[in-house]
């Protein structure tokens, strides 16, 4: 591989943070620059090939190197300067966490969607507008860079944007609001002229344009709030109009985020709103909290409260209309809502608990080292209404997984479903992290954090004693059977409620 020296990676000033791509993964040490956190560093175990360490400019370099070379080869790239140049090109806009190039160009795999992610809160200039010029260079960039991927040989290049919610939101406008529909739409449409002029270049030096250009594009913004940007995209646009004809039917597309947004920052995927002005991390003692978010820190907190707020997916959907047009795929749109619940049973008496909390209540333990917070919340006659659980080491995949599946847990006991179902379904289910529970003096063993919440929720909300501890040989990750197999024999009291069903699987969860 080609020395370091001499190039942007002579100013990076490096860190070292143990991280895993999912709870089931080993850690492995991780180098990356100092004012990138632990999220990034789990990005870059999930991005980097093998299980060894990982340090960020020799990882990056080298899929730096293989797209230069391959550029000579292909014939993109005419000289040694030309190859220079690109390779610095790709440092810097990486650096700036401004773009990357997907899983496959980071893994080295030869098969996999080709694709490319901008991160649009990253262009924001100091005056608070939106650096235009650099953007498009930054997309034509992305599309050359695919393109020396695929061999110059694939009709199908993916590039996309990410956290159009944050980029909104530091121009100062509401999600949903006629100007953020304009700002996206001309934002699109400054992508598609630069990757189509590029496209159009491409097929120049290459020679054998595949495809005919739109003689009628749909005609972008006449004007946006942010100086210059609808200016630009026509510009664009216009450029692309000039080519003899594309080298590529697909360039422009958004897809669902993966590592490589959560490696540049982005807090959203595509042109999704913003979850709100809060996000997780851990506090100085390890645990997990509520801190404000990326956009929200940026834009300030009187803002956030107006311009962070969850939006309808109306909203959604009407920005997903407005950016269509300039889109070669269509963009991903919000899940339909559920139809209208049925008018739901009684809900049941609740047994005595061991003590009464109006508001709910917190829990902090480690499972298997893992630091865990378990919430809840009571209605107004002390019955438990909502679960959620926090984690701390976990990938972004597996927490999103666990606060679905306690989302659904908290709208069936709203909905009256029993919570002795819910323990009959999760107490004793394996998956990691497992083993030694640190914290709850009455659970000393878990087989999965699953295990351990509802066992926890048994005793407290029904005051059942009869889940008892898994052994340590039931918690290790290569056991079979479960722990309800060894419920106590007489002449110990039978519980009152059954036990959970002999029907336990191992489970596996990977984020």
């Amino acid at each position: 591989m080609t020395s370091l020296a001499g190039t942007l990676w002579d100013q990076v000033a490096l860190w070292r943070v143990r991280a895993a791509p999912d709870p089931d993964a080993a850690t492995r040490p991780i180098a990356l620059p100092v004012a990138w956190d632990e999220q990034a560093a789990e990005a870059l175990a999930a991005l980097a090939p093998g299980a060894g360490p990982v340090v960020f400019p020799k990882l990056a370099e080298a899929w730096i190197n293989r797209l230069a070379l391959r550029g000579r080869e292909v014939g993109l790239l005419a000289d040694a300067a030309a190859q220079d140049s690109f390779a610095h090109a790709l440092r810097a806009l990486l650096l700036a966490r401004r773009g990357a190039p997907g899983v496959t160009i980071w893994r080295n795999e030869a098969r996999g969607p080709a694709r490319f992610v901008l991160n649009l809160p990253a262009f924001l200039d100091p005056e608070g507008g939106f650096d235009a010029a650099a953007y498009g260079q930054a997309v034509a960039l992305a599309v050359r860079a695919l393109d020396i991927w695929t061999g110059a040989k694939a009709p199908r290049l993916s590039v996309g944007f990410a956290d159009l919610a944050g980029l909104l939101a530091g121009l100062g406008l509401r999600y949903g609001s006629a100007e953020a529909r304009a700002v996206g739409a001309a934002i699109t449409a400054l992508t598609r002229g630069a990757a189509e002029a590029e496209s159009g270049r491409i097929g120049a030096v290459l020679g054998g344009a595949r495809e005919p250009l739109a003689l009628f594009a749909p005609a972008p913004p006449g004007a946006t709030v942010v100086p210059g940007l609808a200016e630009a995209a026509r510009a664009a646009l216009e450029a692309a109009a000039r080519s003899l004809g594309l080298r590529h039917q697909v360039l422009v597309a958004l897809s669902a985020p993966d590592a490589v947004e959560q490696l540049l920052g982005a807090e959203t995927g595509g042109l999704a709103p913003t979850p709100g002005a809060t996000r997780l991390a851990l506090d100085a003692q390890g645990w997990v909290t509520e801190v404000p978010s990326r956009t929200a820190l940026r834009i300030g907190r009187a803002a956030a409260e107006t311009l962070l707020a969850p939006v309808p997916d109306a909203e959604w959907a009407g920005m997903a209309q407005a950016l269509a047009p300039f889109l070669h795929v269509p963009p991903p749109m919000p899940v339909a809502p559920a139809a209208p619940a049925r008018a739901a049973p009684p809900l049941p008496e609740r047994a005595p608990t061991q003590a009464q909390r109006p508001a709910g209540a917190v829990w902090r333990v480690s499972v298997g080292g893992h630091k865990v917070v378990l919430r809840t919340a009571e209605d107004a006659e002390g019955r438990l209404s909502e679960v959620t659980i926090a984690l701390t080491k976990e990938s972004a995949a597996y927490r999103s997984l666990m606060e679905a599946m306690l989302q659904a847990v908290s709208i069936g006991l709203a909905g009256g479903v029993a919570l002795d179902s819910y323990i009959e379904a999760y107490a004793y289910t394996r998956f990691g992290p497992s083993g030694t529970v640190d914290g709850d003096p009455a659970i000393r063993r878990a087989t999965s954090v699953l295990d351990w919440a509802f066992r926890r929720l048994a005793l407290d909300y029904l005051g059942r004693r009869d889940l008892i501890d898994p052994s340590e040989e039931d918690c290790a990750p290569d056991a079979t059977g479960h722990a309800a197999e060894h419920l106590p024999l007489l002449p110990m009291d039978l519980p009152a409620s059954p036990a959970p069903r002999q029907r336990r699987r191992q489970l596996k969860l990977v984020g």
